[in-house]
């Protein structure tokens, strides 16, 4: 039966719905439809195999002191534990400012393997945020009240998500950075985030997969949503093992007059690239593109 996997996802949502939040932008990352562990922990309970991601994003290419964002993860799902362990590291540099957020991360599965799971988890580690004022460029250097010293705040981090799975859909739902829910943005730096997505995946035929998602973000009062639409072409092999998967595309678009394709090649079974371009439509930003790389 279904009915209390489903009650206890309406719950949590509600839970995490109600939690008071800041103005801070979290991690922007286009391949974040591959790979949802930087704001879902719940998502790294994979089976059957050891999973390592990575990408790195530079946006806004060409304007100094623009974003940059590296990412890598590791994590591996335990059939006797119903458990899955991640660990993972993020780095975010914008101009003066760097980011580094390390994490662990735990994820609990509970299963009919023939209709659906329920995984639940958390991540914990720290967040750290260095400032160099002496890289701010100003019109007048003599400006007193130019910050030019070196600060570095240290705080504890923690994210929380649950996620259900069968076999032709994924919802989710998860909350970020959850000790600022209560600290002034000045002090923490970063902000308490709030997702909820719902995913159509069909791999039934043998020449290609389509999935089709809906994500949305809220942080204070700022609510961006996010569509997103892909297709994997396979090759069909005749063998026991199924059809090859050989590579992919996708279009995502956010309210936020963001436009995203994406593209990814499996050169092997066991490895995969990928790249995304980004475009920004926003009144009064950069329009300026942006690109990620991605392996896993």
């Amino acid at each position: 039966m279904m009915k209390k996997p489903i009650l206890y996802f309406l719950i949590a949502f509600y839970t995490i719905a109600s939690a008071k939040v800041m103005a801070q932008a979290d991690i922007s990352m286009a391949t974040h439809w591959y790979n949802r562990a930087n704001y879902n922990p719940a998502s790294i309970a994979r089976t059957d195999y050891i999973y390592l991601f990575s990408n790195v994003r530079e946006q806004w290419v060409g304007v100094d002191g623009a974003p940059t964002v590296f990412n890598v993860q590791a994590s591996e799902y335990f059939h006797s534990l119903h458990s899955a362990f991640g660990i993972s590291l993020v780095s975010d540099k914008i101009g003066a400012t760097q980011a580094i957020n390390p994490m662990l991360t735990y994820a609990y599965r509970i299963s009919n393997d023939l209709d659906w799971s329920l995984s639940m988890g958390l991540s914990a580690g720290v967040f750290s945020r260095f400032f160099d004022g002496s890289l701010l460029e100003a019109e007048n250097v003599s400006d007193p009240s130019i910050y030019t010293s070196m600060e570095r705040i240290i705080k504890p981090d923690a994210n929380v998500g649950i996620e259900f799975q069968n076999a032709h859909f994924v919802f989710g739902i998860s909350s970020t950075h959850l000790f600022s829910m209560t600290k002034d943005s000045t002090t923490y730096l970063n902000a308490n985030h709030r997702y909820g997505y719902a995913i159509y995946k069909n791999t039934d035929s043998e020449l290609f997969n389509y999935s089709v998602g809906m994500q949305v973000v809220n942080r204070s009062n700022l609510t961006v949503f996010e569509g997103n639409a892909s297709i994997r072409f396979k090759h069909a092999t005749g063998l026991n093992t199924g059809p090859r998967e050989i590579f992919d595309v996708g279009i995502t678009y956010r309210s936020s007059n963001q436009l995203t394709l994406l593209f990814g090649l499996n050169l092997s079974p066991d490895l995969r690239v990928g790249y995304a371009y980004d475009q920004s439509f926003m009144t009064g930003y950069s329009q300026n593109s942006s690109h990620e790389i991605m392996v896993e």
